[in-house]
């Protein structure tokens, strides 16, 4: 029939009239599977053909695990100064200004309080996507802010790590918050407030060495890297060779250092019955 043949040959598309599928709509996996946004971010962010846990900031936290998307947020507009006067490449304000332009955040965490299965809570999250997640005196400030906020009203805290470790631009300003928020963690423990700390992909560096191995319970998502220092400097320091995977999340609990792995589609109920065990 007429209309399933083509009569005009060489039809040709100027390229500006060419229709592109638009950038962020769909992702791909590690292990190169594809998946839609939309049915990534209804899986909380869990590739649902191998269960891949995409990595996430605090936005898309808060709304797995607040009730609603509902929360306050603390001291959001708490923004880094620059005590050294740090150059490298650029000064140290003009990265801060640039970072915050291009990820809409003033520093690497955010915490907020809400209701979490109608219980309140206080949440503080960390964002890889501003200089690697990196722990410097806003980080430490409002995580102790945070821990007060918690101290004063008697409800749970709970901490997401995401790190690479100390910020180097502050040197010791940033080296002083693992002491700061330790000490802040011990005083929630005196007053008997239940404290989760949850690791995901990645935490390293001082902030493993600190708040994040500090919970009641510590828990992480499958898969994600954890550790101190990275492979090379170990083994040239050791002179061994390492195991396998031995910086993951399943190996690092193997070996007793974590409770328990979650997946992040039950996050928000395992959590809350965690606190329930806490309670009590």
């Amino acid at each position: 029939m007429a209309w399933f043949k083509r009569t005009n040959k060489g039809i040709q598309t100027p390229t500006e009239s060419k229709k592109e599928a638009p950038d962020g709509l769909w992702y791909k996996t590690p292990s190169g599977k594809i998946v839609h946004m939309r049915e990534l971010r209804n899986n909380s962010y869990v590739s649902p053909e191998d269960d891949y846990h995409v990595r996430i900031g605090s936005k898309e936290y808060f709304e797995i695990l607040f009730d609603h998307n509902k929360f306050e947020e603390l001291d959001e507009d708490m923004s880094s100064a620059d005590p050294l006067k740090f150059i490298d490449s650029k000064p140290y304000p003009t990265r801060i200004e640039a970072t915050q332009k291009k990820s809409g955040l003033k520093d690497a965490l955010r915490s907020a309080v809400g209701n979490m299965n109608g219980k309140p809570i206080v949440i503080a999250c960390m964002d890889f996507s501003f200089i690697g997640g990196s722990m410097g005196s806003v980080v430490g400030e409002k995580i102790a802010r945070a821990i007060d906020h918690s101290l004063q009203n008697k409800i749970p805290f709970l901490m997401i790590s995401k790190s690479g470790g100390a910020r180097m631009m502050e040197a010791g300003f940033s080296l002083m918050q693992m002491a700061k928020t330790s000490a802040k963690l011990a005083l929630l423990a005196e007053a008997k407030i239940p404290y989760i700390s949850l690791l995901t992909d990645p935490t390293t560096g001082g902030v493993t060495a600190s708040y994040a191995m500090l919970g009641d319970f510590n828990i992480a998502e499958p898969g994600s890297l954890i550790g101190f220092a990275g492979p090379r400097v170990i083994r040239e320091t050791i002179g061994k060779d390492l195991p396998k995977g031995f910086q993951s999340a399943e190996f690092v609990k193997e070996h007793g250092f974590l409770d328990f792995i979650v997946d992040r589609r039950s996050l928000k109920n395992k959590l809350s019955t965690l606190l329930r065990m806490l309670e009590n």
